[in-house]
């Protein structure tokens, strides 16, 4: 067997007439072709059948390299590795997770739970920022672990659901490159998510993925109340291309929009999916004892959206630019 392949077993993995289920509730928009191939495939598995899906190696160090685990402000806790960000927002009635990371992430995040002092398997709610795998890849495993309920906005949820296959930069299928997980609940802009007190609220940013996903919410210390953005930033990943994306006619379009519904957002605190995203090494280094004005950064937060709109308004120009030659 190749050692590239992971095998999900039945008590792993999703049953056949749960996926079936999903498949038709999830993707109804989708062709006739692409359906028919989707319950052809599901149907002809077993029951007690394996789904498997490709590991791709992991060649950048930064998102194993282990990063302590620290109190951001608040209830609000940094879990992740040295550049893949997860976050944990802790309540009295559980806890909830944004983001996990690539393969074999939960052990990570159970390890640096612990350090802090909170049970893993007190995780209730697991969100994520972007359904791209490096944040993505272990939340199946941690939903097995914990029980957990898993929501994601609803431009995500096909992709979630087919382990990457349908990623839009890939047209033709990806494959399946993490395990598939089933979404709870499925989510749109403005919807709230309450555990124990607090609420967040979810804002569709799409463009770096069609269900990009950023959170606010409000957290207390020291009897003063701080509001708090965990933001994806609009990045555009190598090889995107603005104004010939088959797979995204319209991401153009949605990367302006996020930029300026970003651009009107504002935050006491603000962390982000990659810990160079929200300058984390520059605000904390290991060691540092618990200090709520540390990432206390709303002019940071304006020049990081202005610094990935600039990137965006020069790669945009210069596909213009390409299409009059």
């Amino acid at each position: 067997m190749n050692t590239g392949i992971a095998a999900v077993s039945d008590g792993v993995a999703q049953g056949r007439d749960e996926l079936v289920h999903a498949a038709v509730k999830r993707y109804a928009g989708w062709s006739v072709q692409v359906m028919a191939w989707l319950a052809i495939g599901l149907l002809a598995l077993p029951a007690g059948a394996q789904v498997s899906f490709e590991r791709r190696p992991v060649t950048n160090e930064a998102w194993l390299q282990p990063f302590p685990a620290h109190r951001i402000i608040g209830d609000v806790y940094y879990v992740g590795t040295y550049d893949l960000a997860a976050f944990l927002i802790t309540t009295p009635a559980g806890h909830i997770l944004i983001n996990t990371g690539v393969y074999d992430s939960a052990d990570m995040i159970r390890t640096s739970m612990e350090t802090l002092g909170f049970d893993f398997d007190d995780i209730e709610i697991v969100l994520t920022t972007q359904a791209h795998w490096d944040h993505v890849a272990d939340i199946a495993e941690i939903k097995r672990r914990t029980g957990a309920r898993f929501f994601a906005h609803e431009g995500d949820v096909p992709v979630l659901e087919d382990g990457g296959n349908t990623d839009f930069r890939f047209p033709e299928g990806r494959g399946v490159i993490f395990e598939p997980v089933t979404v709870d609940r499925v989510l749109q802009h403005g919807d709230t998510i309450e555990l124990g007190g607090t609420v967040l609220t979810l804002h569709h940013h799409p463009g770096h993925t069609k269900g990009a996903s950023s959170f606010t919410f409000d957290t207390e210390d020291g009897g003063r109340t701080y509001s708090v953005l965990v933001v994806n930033m609009a990045s555009i990943n190598a090889g995107v291309e603005l104004l010939n994306s088959p797979g995204y006619p319209e991401i153009a379009a949605d990367y302006a929009a996020t930029f300026a519904a970003q651009k009107a957002l504002s935050a006491d605190v603000w962390v982000s999916s990659h810990g160079r995203h929200f300058d984390l090494y520059d605000k904390f280094t290991p060691g540092d004892s618990y200090d709520p004005q540390r990432f206390i950064d709303p002019q940071g937060y304006r020049a990081k959206i202005e610094e990935y709109e600039q990137l965006y308004l020069t790669q945009l120009e210069a596909e213009r630019a390409q299409q009059t030659h």
